[in-house]
Protein backbone atom coordinates (compact mmCIF):
# COMPACT_ATOMS: atom_id res chain seq x y z
CA UNK A 1 0.00 0.00 0.00
CA UNK A 2 1.24 3.26 -0.58
CA UNK A 3 1.33 6.44 1.67
CA UNK A 4 -2.43 7.51 -0.24
CA UNK A 5 -3.68 4.09 0.46
CA UNK A 6 -2.39 3.89 4.52
CA UNK A 7 -4.29 7.44 4.81
CA UNK A 8 -7.29 6.41 3.47
CA UNK A 9 -7.27 3.14 5.55
CA UNK A 10 -6.18 5.19 8.62
CA UNK A 11 -9.44 7.67 8.09
CA UNK A 12 -11.93 4.93 7.63
CA UNK A 13 -10.71 3.05 10.67
CA UNK A 14 -11.01 6.25 12.20
CA UNK A 15 -14.55 6.67 11.03
CA UNK A 16 -15.49 3.18 11.57
CA UNK A 17 -14.87 3.52 15.02
CA UNK A 18 -17.28 7.01 15.60
CA UNK A 19 -20.12 4.69 13.66
CA UNK A 20 -19.29 1.72 16.16
CA UNK A 21 -19.34 3.84 19.28
CA UNK A 22 -22.44 5.14 18.34
CA UNK A 23 -24.00 2.42 17.43
CA UNK A 24 -22.97 0.73 20.75
CA UNK A 25 -24.62 3.56 23.26
CA UNK A 26 -27.50 3.72 21.08
CA UNK A 27 -27.77 -0.51 20.59
CA UNK A 28 -25.48 -1.88 23.11
CA UNK A 29 -23.83 -4.10 20.64
CA UNK A 30 -20.31 -3.01 21.45
CA UNK A 31 -19.77 -1.65 18.07
CA UNK A 32 -18.61 -5.27 16.92
CA UNK A 33 -21.41 -5.36 14.32
CA UNK A 34 -19.85 -2.44 12.21
CA UNK A 35 -16.16 -3.04 13.26
CA UNK A 36 -16.01 -7.11 12.36
CA UNK A 37 -17.14 -6.73 8.73
CA UNK A 38 -14.98 -3.50 8.24
CA UNK A 39 -12.01 -5.10 9.38
CA UNK A 40 -12.73 -8.55 7.91
CA UNK A 41 -12.92 -6.82 4.30
CA UNK A 42 -10.09 -4.45 5.07
CA UNK A 43 -7.64 -7.67 5.80
CA UNK A 44 -9.07 -9.00 2.67
CA UNK A 45 -7.82 -6.41 0.71
CA UNK A 46 -4.53 -6.21 2.67
CA UNK A 47 -3.79 -9.92 0.81
CA UNK A 48 -4.16 -11.84 3.91
CA UNK A 49 -5.39 -15.25 3.78
CA UNK A 50 -9.27 -15.64 4.40
CA UNK A 51 -8.29 -18.35 7.11
CA UNK A 52 -6.76 -15.51 9.53
CA UNK A 53 -8.83 -12.66 7.76
CA UNK A 54 -11.66 -13.38 9.73
CA UNK A 55 -10.07 -14.59 13.33
CA UNK A 56 -8.07 -11.09 13.03
CA UNK A 57 -11.46 -9.33 12.45
CA UNK A 58 -12.94 -10.72 15.28
CA UNK A 59 -9.98 -10.84 18.02
CA UNK A 60 -9.75 -7.11 17.06
CA UNK A 61 -13.28 -6.09 17.07
CA UNK A 62 -13.21 -7.70 21.15
CA UNK A 63 -10.35 -5.95 21.60
CA UNK A 64 -11.79 -2.55 20.92
CA UNK A 65 -15.27 -3.18 22.44
CA UNK A 66 -13.58 -3.43 26.41
CA UNK A 67 -13.08 0.60 26.13
CA UNK A 68 -16.02 1.03 23.84
CA UNK A 69 -19.08 -1.38 26.10
CA UNK A 70 -16.92 0.56 29.30
CA UNK A 71 -17.99 4.21 28.29
CA UNK A 72 -20.97 3.03 27.15
CA UNK A 73 -21.87 1.34 30.08
CA UNK A 74 -20.94 4.58 32.16
CA UNK A 75 -23.63 6.56 30.23
CA UNK A 76 -26.47 4.02 30.52
CA UNK A 77 -25.66 3.97 34.07
CA UNK A 78 -26.00 7.43 35.06
CA UNK A 79 -29.83 7.54 32.88
CA UNK A 80 -30.40 4.61 35.40
CA UNK A 81 -31.06 1.89 32.40
CA UNK A 82 -28.53 -1.20 33.67
CA UNK A 83 -30.16 -3.31 35.49
CA UNK A 84 -27.76 -4.69 38.56
CA UNK A 85 -29.81 -7.52 39.49
CA UNK A 86 -29.68 -9.20 35.84
CA UNK A 87 -26.20 -8.74 35.51
CA UNK A 88 -25.83 -10.92 38.80
CA UNK A 89 -28.29 -13.37 37.14
CA UNK A 90 -26.23 -13.45 34.04
CA UNK A 91 -22.80 -12.17 35.10
CA UNK A 92 -21.02 -15.73 35.56
CA UNK A 93 -22.64 -17.34 32.43
CA UNK A 94 -22.03 -14.37 29.90
CA UNK A 95 -18.26 -14.62 31.16
CA UNK A 96 -18.23 -18.40 31.03
CA UNK A 97 -19.88 -18.61 27.94
CA UNK A 98 -17.31 -15.89 26.03
CA UNK A 99 -13.83 -18.30 27.60
CA UNK A 100 -15.59 -20.96 25.81
CA UNK A 101 -17.10 -19.19 22.78
CA UNK A 102 -12.84 -17.98 22.00
CA UNK A 103 -11.69 -21.56 22.32
CA UNK A 104 -14.01 -22.84 19.63
CA UNK A 105 -13.66 -19.97 17.82
CA UNK A 106 -9.88 -21.19 17.71
CA UNK A 107 -10.45 -24.56 16.64
CA UNK A 108 -12.13 -23.82 13.22
CA UNK A 109 -12.06 -21.95 9.81
CA UNK A 110 -12.66 -18.33 9.02
CA UNK A 111 -15.49 -19.30 6.86
CA UNK A 112 -17.59 -20.79 9.73
CA UNK A 113 -16.77 -17.29 12.14
CA UNK A 114 -18.37 -15.77 9.17
CA UNK A 115 -21.17 -17.73 8.41
CA UNK A 116 -21.77 -17.87 11.99
CA UNK A 117 -22.21 -14.03 12.44
CA UNK A 118 -24.20 -14.02 9.14
CA UNK A 119 -26.90 -16.35 10.00
CA UNK A 120 -27.29 -15.17 13.47
CA UNK A 121 -27.46 -11.59 12.37
CA UNK A 122 -30.06 -12.28 10.05
CA UNK A 123 -32.02 -14.30 12.38
CA UNK A 124 -31.95 -11.60 14.82
CA UNK A 125 -32.96 -8.85 12.31
CA UNK A 126 -35.89 -10.76 11.12
CA UNK A 127 -36.64 -10.97 14.30
CA UNK A 128 -36.19 -7.29 16.03
CA UNK A 129 -38.32 -6.08 12.61
CA UNK A 130 -41.14 -7.60 13.47
CA UNK A 131 -44.19 -4.86 14.10
CA UNK A 132 -44.65 -6.66 17.58
CA UNK A 133 -41.83 -8.38 19.69
CA UNK A 134 -41.83 -12.07 19.38
CA UNK A 135 -42.95 -12.81 23.18
CA UNK A 136 -42.00 -15.75 24.82
CA UNK A 137 -43.10 -15.13 28.47
CA UNK A 138 -43.69 -11.80 30.70
CA UNK A 139 -41.23 -12.26 32.64
CA UNK A 140 -37.41 -13.54 32.59
CA UNK A 141 -37.28 -17.70 34.23
CA UNK A 142 -36.84 -17.73 37.58
CA UNK A 143 -34.70 -20.77 38.17
CA UNK A 144 -30.54 -19.73 37.96
CA UNK A 145 -29.87 -23.09 35.85
CA UNK A 146 -31.79 -21.44 32.92
CA UNK A 147 -31.05 -18.14 33.20
CA UNK A 148 -27.35 -19.36 33.38
CA UNK A 149 -28.10 -21.17 29.93
CA UNK A 150 -29.61 -18.32 28.08
CA UNK A 151 -26.19 -16.07 29.48
CA UNK A 152 -24.02 -19.07 28.66
CA UNK A 153 -25.11 -19.26 25.10
CA UNK A 154 -25.42 -15.54 24.30
CA UNK A 155 -21.50 -15.03 25.81
CA UNK A 156 -20.55 -18.23 23.89
CA UNK A 157 -21.63 -16.53 20.07
CA UNK A 158 -20.89 -13.46 21.05
CA UNK A 159 -17.11 -14.15 21.54
CA UNK A 160 -17.27 -16.15 18.47
CA UNK A 161 -18.68 -13.33 16.81
CA UNK A 162 -16.81 -10.92 18.39
CA UNK A 163 -19.71 -8.84 19.42
CA UNK A 164 -20.79 -6.92 22.32
CA UNK A 165 -23.71 -8.76 24.37
CA UNK A 166 -26.47 -6.74 22.61
CA UNK A 167 -26.67 -8.73 19.77
CA UNK A 168 -28.13 -11.42 21.45
CA UNK A 169 -28.85 -10.08 24.71
CA UNK A 170 -31.51 -7.63 23.51
CA UNK A 171 -33.37 -9.56 21.45
CA UNK A 172 -33.60 -12.58 24.22
CA UNK A 173 -34.44 -9.78 26.81
CA UNK A 174 -37.25 -8.58 24.53
CA UNK A 175 -38.87 -11.81 24.43
CA UNK A 176 -39.21 -11.73 27.76
CA UNK A 177 -40.91 -8.69 28.21
CA UNK A 178 -37.85 -6.86 29.46
CA UNK A 179 -38.15 -3.10 28.52
CA UNK A 180 -36.08 -1.91 25.67
CA UNK A 181 -34.34 0.41 27.46
CA UNK A 182 -33.04 -1.14 30.20
CA UNK A 183 -32.03 -4.19 27.75
CA UNK A 184 -29.95 -2.08 25.91
CA UNK A 185 -28.12 -0.39 29.00
CA UNK A 186 -27.34 -3.17 30.52
CA UNK A 187 -26.00 -5.05 27.65
CA UNK A 188 -23.15 -2.29 27.64
CA UNK A 189 -22.07 -3.82 30.73
CA UNK A 190 -22.90 -7.98 29.54
CA UNK A 191 -20.34 -6.52 26.43
CA UNK A 192 -17.70 -5.90 28.64
CA UNK A 193 -17.93 -9.36 30.58
CA UNK A 194 -18.01 -11.06 26.58
CA UNK A 195 -15.00 -8.80 25.56
CA UNK A 196 -12.59 -9.27 28.36
CA UNK A 197 -11.97 -12.83 28.23
CA UNK A 198 -12.41 -13.60 24.70
CA UNK A 199 -9.92 -10.63 23.40
CA UNK A 200 -7.42 -12.68 26.20
CA UNK A 201 -8.52 -15.99 24.17
CA UNK A 202 -7.86 -14.61 20.52
CA UNK A 203 -5.01 -13.29 21.81
CA UNK A 204 -3.55 -16.96 23.18
CA UNK A 205 -5.01 -18.84 20.58
CA UNK A 206 -2.81 -16.32 17.69
CA UNK A 207 0.09 -16.12 19.13
CA UNK A 208 1.82 -18.45 17.14
CA UNK A 209 0.47 -18.10 13.80
CA UNK A 210 3.01 -16.81 10.96
CA UNK A 211 0.00 -14.98 8.43
CA UNK A 212 -0.72 -12.14 10.77
CA UNK A 213 -0.04 -8.39 9.91
CA UNK A 214 2.81 -6.38 11.96
CA UNK A 215 2.03 -5.37 15.38
CA UNK A 216 -0.31 -8.02 15.77
CA UNK A 217 -0.63 -9.49 19.59
CA UNK A 218 -2.13 -12.83 18.52
CA UNK A 219 -5.27 -12.63 16.79
CA UNK A 220 -5.86 -8.61 17.42
CA UNK A 221 -4.34 -6.10 15.62
CA UNK A 222 -2.65 -3.04 17.38
CA UNK A 223 -2.42 -0.26 14.80
CA UNK A 224 -6.54 -1.28 13.82
CA UNK A 225 -7.57 -1.27 17.75
CA UNK A 226 -5.36 2.31 18.31
CA UNK A 227 -7.51 4.04 15.35
CA UNK A 228 -10.65 2.49 16.22
CA UNK A 229 -11.01 2.50 20.03
CA UNK A 230 -10.61 6.46 20.75
CA UNK A 231 -13.76 7.14 18.66
CA UNK A 232 -15.76 4.55 19.42
CA UNK A 233 -15.06 5.68 23.31
CA UNK A 234 -16.08 9.28 22.51
CA UNK A 235 -19.24 8.48 20.46
CA UNK A 236 -20.67 6.10 22.83
CA UNK A 237 -22.60 8.84 24.98
CA UNK A 238 -23.47 10.11 21.89
CA UNK A 239 -25.51 7.11 20.56
CA UNK A 240 -26.53 6.68 24.81
CA UNK A 241 -28.01 10.41 24.55
CA UNK A 242 -29.89 9.29 21.34
CA UNK A 243 -30.91 5.93 22.65
CA UNK A 244 -32.97 7.89 25.41
CA UNK A 245 -34.72 9.98 23.27
CA UNK A 246 -35.66 7.69 20.83
CA UNK A 247 -39.32 6.04 20.89
CA UNK A 248 -39.21 2.38 20.86
CA UNK A 249 -40.07 1.15 17.45
CA UNK A 250 -37.40 3.01 16.27
CA UNK A 251 -34.83 1.66 18.09
CA UNK A 252 -35.92 -1.65 17.34
CA UNK A 253 -36.32 -0.59 13.68
CA UNK A 254 -32.45 1.33 14.03
CA UNK A 255 -31.26 -2.31 15.31
CA UNK A 256 -32.85 -4.66 12.86
CA UNK A 257 -31.68 -2.11 9.81
CA UNK A 258 -27.95 -2.63 11.02
CA UNK A 259 -27.90 -5.99 11.81
CA UNK A 260 -29.57 -7.20 8.33
CA UNK A 261 -26.94 -4.50 6.37
CA UNK A 262 -24.41 -6.11 7.68
CA UNK A 263 -25.96 -10.01 7.46
CA UNK A 264 -26.24 -9.70 3.89
CA UNK A 265 -22.97 -8.13 3.48
CA UNK A 266 -21.29 -11.13 5.35
CA UNK A 267 -23.56 -13.57 3.24
CA UNK A 268 -22.15 -12.06 -0.21
CA UNK A 269 -18.41 -12.45 1.25
CA UNK A 270 -18.96 -16.38 1.44
CA UNK A 271 -20.33 -16.25 -1.46
CA UNK A 272 -18.28 -14.53 -3.62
Amino acid sequence: MDSIDLIYTGLLLILTGAVAGTLAGLLGVGGGIVIVPVLFNLFGLLDLPASTAMHMAVGTSLATIVPTSLSSLLAHHKKGAVDIALLKKWGLGIFAGSVLGAFIAGQVKGDVLTAVFAVVALLVSLNMVRSETLTLSPALPVGSWLNTMISLIIGAFSAIMGIGGGTLSVPVLSSFSFPIHKAVGTASALGLLIAIPGVTGFILIGADVAERPPFSLGYVSLVGFCLIFPTTVLFAPLGAKIAHRLNRIWLRRTFALFLGLTSLRMFYTLLG
